[in-house]
């Protein structure tokens, strides 16, 4: 009677070894990569629809003010995650794969905290500080979810933390001023910085 050698595995226990090495390649090669899908042009995008919406607001105030710096983050947000998509597809790549999936946790929590903050203090006796919270926590979300991307990303993100820092110490007659230099500005320069440099 002839015995199977103990040296020597079996092709189907070989394959599902092969398997699940590939996996794991597949998996750590999908948690050390970059974010790449942020577009530029997006950005560049979203720059104009803030210096619209700063336009738009230094003609208002209160509520309607409010609802025009919402409005306007609400359009931004479908810009960006509009713009990234394509930009995946256009790779050929999935948008949320590992470092996608940390940089979209890394910048929700932070702008939860907005959310959260906007509606506590809007009625509360300085609201005009609201121009420089959203600065700052934008920029602690790109910055901090930028470490799954390109270098760009994470110094765009400090910037903004650099301009909401400033906004604190200014008087709120500045807000319109702050966020369009901010929202705007800094989304038209780096936009452009990550189109030219990494495409789209």
């Amino acid at each position: 009677m002839a015995a199977t050698s103990p040296l020597r595995p079996e092709p189907a226990e070989l394959h599902g070894r092969a398997m699940d090495n590939l996996r794991y390649i597949r998996e750590t090669m999908e948690r050390a990569g970059a974010f790449t899908a942020i577009s530029g042009w997006g950005l560049m995008a979203m720059g104009v629809t803030a210096l619209l919406a700063a336009w738009i607001a230094s003609r208002q105030s209160g509520a309607t003010w409010l609802v025009t710096w919402l409005t306007e983050a609400v359009v931004a947000l479908g810009i960006g995650f509009g713009s990234a998509a394509r930009k995946a597809r256009t790779a050929g790549a999935p948008l949320l794969n590992g470092p996608g999936r940390h940089f979209l946790y890394c910048f929700a929590v932070p702008s939860l905290i907005a959310v959260v903050l906007t509606v506590a203090t809007w009625n509360a006796p300085a609201p005009g500080r609201l121009p420089a919270l959203w600065l700052l926590l934008y920029g602690a979300g790109i910055a901090t979810a930028g470490t799954f991307s390109v270098r760009s990303v994470p110094a765009m993100g400090l910037s903004f933390v650099l301009f909401g820092s400033i906004a604190l110490f200014t008087p709120p007659t500045w807000a319109n001023v702050m966020l369009a230099a901010g929202f705007g500005g800094l989304h038209l320069l780096f936009g452009f910085r990550i189109a030219w440099r990494h495409g789209g």
